[in-house]
């Protein structure tokens, strides 16, 4: 009868002991879930605040471009103005040495 007993109860440990595992198995996956899902937010946060950056400094290139280019027309304009003033000067000069 004393061996059926301690069989009876190291049967009723060991299973307390398996479904005790098991819920802390559960309960540790939850949590790690849990943890998963708080990184994952992070990540993605970061992620939308770098794409708003990239999309600002897409802005700022187009801005400069443009401006580059305004630049550029005007120098060439300035440019064939002073040549015309140049050909002026020379005829100038060259009637006075005449």
């Amino acid at each position: 009868m004393t061996i059926e007993l301690a069989l009876v109860i190291s049967g009723i440990s060991l299973a307390f002991s398996i479904w005790q595992g098991i819920s802390s198995m559960r309960r540790n996956n939850k949590k790690d879930d849990r943890e998963d899902a708080t990184q994952l937010t992070t990540v993605i946060v970061k992620l939308e605040s770098i794409s708003s950056g990239v999309l600002e400094i897409k802005s700022k290139i187009n801005s400069v471009e443009n401006d580059i280019k305004e630049s550029r027309e005007k120098i060439i304009r300035l440019e064939e103005s002073v040549k015309q003033a140049h050909k002026r000067i020379e005829l100038i000069e060259n009637k006075k040495g005449v």
